[in-house]
């Protein structure tokens, strides 16, 4: 007689606790800001370019911490 462990199913988590779409998140705003920063156009976009950046990887530094 043997006994089979089946994996219990793992929990539905919400999407702002995921890691995979949160990567995305990060990565689309680290693109925006070097968007941002090299756009000759407008000052405003300039000006909040690096705050942008930050955001972006400080969110992927995070995010990178999440379980899978």
């Amino acid at each position: 007689m043997t006994i089979h462990q089946t994996n219990p199913p793992k929990p539905k988590r919400p999407f702002f606790v995921r890691r995979g779409p949160m990567e995305n998140v990060a990565t689309v705003l680290i693109g925006l800001g070097f968007l941002m920063l090299f756009q000759p156009f407008a000052l405003v976009l300039y000006t909040w370019s690096l705050v942008t950046l930050l955001a972006g990887t400080v969110l992927f530094i995070i995010v990178s911490k999440f379980p899978e």
